[in-house]
């Protein structure tokens, strides 16, 4: 990453090569079911509609998303600390470049997509209403898929978890920086998550996945680019993770941490960052391209423990899983 990049709050030495692990001796077996829902405005609303997406687009005022609170980064919970590793073999799918002629006519022209960059337009902040009170923000990253129109973020990002529903108003602005938004905003049409999620806020599977509304007739990924996705590599190896944590500008600014991820126990991979409030669901890449801002996505920032230590949920089957049902969803 570039030195003129906003201040980071954290940097670990990167140390871990990203070379394709080896098939390990498979674990014993972790799965996870997911349900998927159709996003809706806090009317209760489907948004099943372009004109749908537009009102998305209209509750998001400046000054809404200006008070929009950071979502809290939940606390690293105590218990059983079951290793993270590998389910099956190592796989990955691939990133994707924007599309020129998409990229240009979003950011109104001006956009160089040969020039060295300092914040991803991949990553940007999540907004949404949640049922039980109050306007909130999150980060997310676009992900290369079939449909072109995927985000991954955390799972606490799309739906409430135990006792709560899902979210409404949801919309992504890549690459938002201090109230900006140079490539406009994506309203979220279908939500994934993990049912364990869902049933009793389970931090082992703390993803989420949305499928998002084509924009003036362009598609996020085509817009913007997206990220490949890396599930079943080793739970130590070097990450760049981004996102807009409160504690850094207010949570305006795009944020950086980079080093080599360790084993957080209960299914997690951790690394020393303090990112609080604003970062979840942020991503943690392998493979990060500061050119292209590119990379693989390895997991989404989930919490923040004692020491400033954050973890994700580690990327196995079952993610993958997740992927390949949202992935073609238009």
């Amino acid at each position: 990453m570039a030195s003129a990049m906003a201040a980071v709050l954290a940097a670990a030495t990167a140390s871990a090569a990203n070379a394709a692990p080896a098939v390990p001796a498979a674990p014993a077996a972790k799965t996870a079911g997911t349900s998927a829902s159709t996003a809706r405005l806090s009317d209760g609303s489907a948004v099943n509609s372009a004109a749908a997406a537009a009102k998305v687009a209209k509750y998001w005022t400046a000054a809404r998303m200006k008070a929009a609170r950071p979502v809290p980064v939940p606390k690293a919970r105590a218990g059983a600390l079951g290793a993270a590793g590998p389910t099956g073999r190592a796989g990955s799918s691939p990133s994707a470049r924007a599309i020129a002629s998409a990229a240009n006519k979003m950011a109104g022209g001006n956009l160089k997509l040969a020039a060295a960059i300092t914040e991803s337009a991949v990553v940007g902040k999540v907004f949404f209403h949640k049922p039980s009170g109050g306007d909130w923000v999150c980060s997310a990253s676009a992900l290369n898929s079939p449909s072109k129109q995927l985000v991954i973020t955390a799972g606490h990002c799309v739906h409430e978890g135990a006792g709560g529903t899902w979210v409404t108003n949801w919309t992504f602005a890549p690459r938002y920086r201090s109230g900006s938004r140079p490539f406009g905003t994506f309203a979220a049409k279908q939500f994934r998550t993990f049912n364990s999620w869902i049933s009793s806020s389970d931090l082992q599977r703390d993803v989420g996945m949305v499928t998002t509304w084509p924009l003036s007739g362009n598609k996020l990924v085509n817009v913007v680019g997206g990220n490949g996705l890396n599930w079943n590599w080793p739970k130590n190896v070097a990450v760049t993770i981004l996102g807009y944590p409160q504690n850094a500008n207010n949570g305006e600014i795009q944020q950086w941490c980079q080093g080599t991820t360790y084993d957080g126990g209960n299914y997690t991979i951790a690394l020393n960052c303090n990112f609080n409030g604003g970062s979840s669901g942020g991503p943690w890449i392998m493979s990060f391209d500061n050119g292209t801002g590119l990379g693989q996505t390895d997991g989404v920032m989930s919490t923040l423990g004692s020491g400033g230590v954050n973890r994700a949920s580690y990327f196995d089957d079952a993610v993958k899983a997740m992927f390949d049902a949202q992935g073609s969803v238009t």
